[in-house]
């Protein structure tokens, strides 16, 4: 699998001025008026918006990594074009201008879920449509995201699913490790690697699907407190479900993953990834509770 290195740090990330921005967007939108907002979150792209539907998406250079990709994301959106119960961006224009890439398409109604306060019954609600609209993002033909040539992270078999699972595993033990020290004993970590490893191992039979990569909080909207679609599909890669849905926390993960079987049929073994998938983070959340609960109050 791909690991995350930018190679381009430190090169320049200027924000466009508004006239730069709309002569790249009326190439595609010749009636296009007035930039109202520019995204500044710090993701590997900039968005800027145009009017009250459009989006300009814009490669910020000193993020560019091999896992992130805008014509990996516009050929993702055209492969959803029409499909039904699939909200999406539809993409509008894609363009090169010397170095620069960027992608003009319809903005997502609503807001992040991320920045948005839902009730329980509008956040399980919201996370079971979610599942059930990712049944069809990855029913999308993979013959032709293999043919694109654009998916360089591919996994093919069973142990390629469990090389993720464990490098992503011990990333975040190494995270979690780090805000214990001093609060557990080396002892605990190893006996977690161990606990880590052996689930890992029952990984037997899988499906392969194109994934979105990071369908989460951030890139999940809402509208009116109901889910109204994804955005942001440049992290795109080709795996087991599971990773669709490990972005979100166990007790909002059982939601989504109810609503993908409400639509898909599943065997045993997707199950079974699952099942394995959340023991894994359930080991994560058991240590960073404890680094919660020993963590010295604030006077």
């Amino acid at each position: 699998m791909i690991k995350d290195i930018y190679y381009q740090k430190g090169y320049p990330d200027p924000v466009f001025d508004n006239a730069y921005v709309l002569s790249l967007v009326r190439v595609f939108i010749p009636e296009a008026k007035e930039v109202t907002g520019v995204d500044e979150t710090g993701g590997e792209a900039r968005t800027y918006a145009i009017d009250s539907d459009v989006i300009l998406k814009v490669q910020r250079p000193q993020q560019l990594r091999l896992s992130t990709s805008l014509s990996r994301e516009v050929f993702f959106l055209k492969q959803l074009e029409g499909k039904e119960g699939v909200n999406v961006p539809k993409v509008l224009g894609y363009g090169k201008e010397g170095a620069l890439e960027y992608t003009v398409m319809t903005r997502m109604p609503g807001t992040a879920v991320k920045y948005t306060e839902l009730t329980q019954e509008q956040r399980e609600n919201m996370l079971f449509n979610l599942g059930k609209m990712l049944v069809s993002i990855h029913n999308a033909d993979i013959k032709q995201f293999y043919d694109s040539r654009l998916f360089p992270d591919i996994d093919k078999n069973p142990e390629d699913i469990k090389e993720r699972l464990d490098y992503l595993f011990n990333r975040l033990l190494t995270l979690a490790s780090q805000r214990l020290e001093g609060k557990t004993s080396p002892k605990e970590i190893d006996e977690a690697k161990v606990q880590g490893k052996s689930l890992i191992a029952k990984v037997k039979n899988i499906c392969i699907v194109p994934c979105h990569a990071n369908p989460g909080p951030e890139h999940t909207f809402v509208k009116d407190g109901k889910f109204s679609g994804v955005i942001d599909f440049g992290d795109a890669y080709i795996s087991h479900p599971i990773f669709d849905m490990r972005r979100w926390p166990i007790g909002d993960r059982e939601h989504v993953i109810n609503g993908y079987m409400s639509a898909a049929k599943v065997d045993e073994d997707f199950k079974l990834v699952c099942e394995i998938s959340t023991a894994l983070d359930t080991i994560l959340k058991d240590l960073n509770d404890k680094y919660s609960r020993l963590r010295p109050k604030r006077s």
